[in-house]
């Protein structure tokens, strides 16, 4: 009797690293290297990720976004996947990214393999790559470390297949051959990605990682819940159903998903929405302000991965005395009910790559709210500081000059004295504030008027010398007094 032959999970990989140092190159070369010509050219739309061939077995690659402000989205498929690739630049190194990215393949305990990429460019050192990874605790097998590396070039498009046969072998010694029972029962995967279509409604990316997802199954999240209407692999082609590690795009949600939410399938409509309700995830900001400011902004992405790491960066921001609010969010564009949301003077709408209804744009001018878009995330992010920090407004700076002793009192008038003195730290300048200390304990305050040396008004008088001064304070100046020399300035905070 022939054995049954056991099914095996094709890994899922997610690519990290600093930017620019090619993890988008090193995702194109695989695909222009797995996937034909004539299926490259029927990729119509993004949707998160994508499978492909090596050897009789397939992988899933996770594509997520390079810039640093998406590193929730890195964040969110390191914890989806099964491997990781690290790519550093052979010509630059690690950089502080990859030390981030580092960081979290470690506390995930993913397997991972280095991906020392452009190495087609001069003055490149493969070697220095692995010394400074090292001091990273990161050891790759030439240095007698555990961790495998390949070297590559996404540009000439050579050592994929060897980075390829590497990430097989790390699913199959870390274990990641699947047990049987994971390709059994109903579906259960992961949000990747969705947005919102005037035709189709939401459309949602999904990786499936547990059962078989079909079209007609009922689908709910931890905030949403619908039913599969339609379904799509990365090619745009139609499918009934998805296996395990199967990355597809689906319509039917009610409303759109959280990117990074887990999905699970149900028998009927009324445990999915059940579900959905009992467990509902809050997406938006939850800030608790009392006694604190407020910025309170509606945001608007045009798709969910994107608001995810706009939302992850702006809770990121220094927070102690003003609270940035985010009262709504979500997908599409900007619409009159958005600023209806907005009922304070220290409030905002910011969009990125979306439109403004028509109507939106009334109700803004009606109402004074300010709309902003934008299509690089990290500026989005620096305009929501500098609207926060206008509010914060300005605070007062002290800087301490000098200190002064006093040695002699030669004239004593109403709220003014003729001292003597001597710098012993800093700088005496005249027009700079003082405290007046006596025994160490301060008993007033005043200002130092003027400052003479030989009968010559001066701008200031070095540490060390002695000279005469028109001190003007309520409180009467004695020999002995201490002088503290400072001076104010209003600075606007910043947060």
């Amino acid at each position: 009797m022939a054995k049954k032959k056991t099914k095996e999970k094709p890994p899922v990989v997610v690519v990290l690293g600093h930017v620019d140092h090619g993890k988008s190159s090193l995702l194109e070369a695989v695909k222009d290297l797995k996937i034909t010509a004539s299926e490259s050219g029927g990729i119509t739309q993004h949707i998160g990720a994508y499978m492909v061939s090596h050897q009789g077995k397939n992988i899933t690659f996770i594509d997520t976004p390079g810039h640093e402000a998406f590193f929730a989205m890195r964040s969110r498929g390191a914890r989806t996947a099964d491997v990781g690739v690290l790519v550093v630049a052979a010509d630059e190194s690690i950089k502080e990214q990859t030390k981030e990215a580092i960081r979290h393949l470690k506390e995930t305990e993913m397997p991972f393999v280095v991906a020392i990429n452009k190495i087609d460019k001069k003055n490149i050192d493969i070697e220095r790559v692995k010394q400074d990874l090292s001091k990273e605790d990161v050891f790759v097998e030439d240095y007698g470390g555990s961790v495998p590396s390949a070297n590559v070039s996404a540009k000439k498009k050579t050592g994929i297949d060897d980075l390829l046969e590497i990430i097989t072998l790390l699913a199959e010694v870390e274990g990641k051959e699947s047990k049987e029972d994971i390709f059994e029962g109903l579906a259960e995967g992961v949000i990747l990605e969705t947005k919102r279509d005037n035709k189709k409604g939401v459309i949602a990316n999904l990786l499936v990682k547990k059962g078989t997802l079909k079209k007609g199954d009922i689908v709910a999240t931890g905030s949403v819940y619908g039913k599969v209407k339609s379904m799509e692999d990365f090619l745009g082609n139609i499918l009934e159903e998805a296996g395990v590690s199967t990355p597809v795009q689906v319509t039917g949600f009610k409303e759109c998903p959280c990117a990074g939410e887990d999905f699970f399938c149900f028998e009927k409509a009324d445990e999915a929405k059940k579900f959905a309700t009992q467990k509902k995830e809050k997406c938006e900001q939850d800030a608790c302000s009392k006694g604190k400011k407020n910025l309170n902004i509606v945001l608007k992405a045009d798709v969910a991965g994107s608001l995810e790491a706009i939302e992850s960066s702006l809770k990121k921001l220094p927070q102690e005395e003003i609270v940035i609010k985010i009262v709504k969010s979500g997908i599409g564009n900007i619409t009159d009910t958005d600023i209806d949301c907005l009922k304070s003077q220290n409030a905002g709408i910011f969009g990125f790559n979306v439109g403004i209804d028509k109507s939106a744009e009334r109700v803004a001018i009606r109402d004074g709210i300010e709309i902003k878009i934008f299509n690089i995330i990290y500026e989005l992010i620096d305009s929501v500081k500098e609207e926060a920090e206008k509010i914060l407004g300005e605070e007062v700076v002290r800087e301490e000059i000098g200190k002064v002793d006093i040695l002699a009192v030669f004239r004593t008038q109403k709220n003014r004295q003729i001292l003597g003195g001597k710098t012993v730290d800093g700088v005496a300048k005249k027009g700079v504030l003082v405290e007046i200390h006596r025994e160490g304990e301060k008993i007033g305050e005043g200002k130092l008027v003027n400052v003479k040396k030989e009968e010559k008004d001066m701008e200031q008088i070095r540490e060390g010398e002695e000279f005469g001064m028109l001190l003007e304070s309520k409180e009467k100046s004695q020999e002995g007094d201490q002088l503290i020399l400072y001076k104010e300035e209003k600075v606007k905070k910043k947060l």
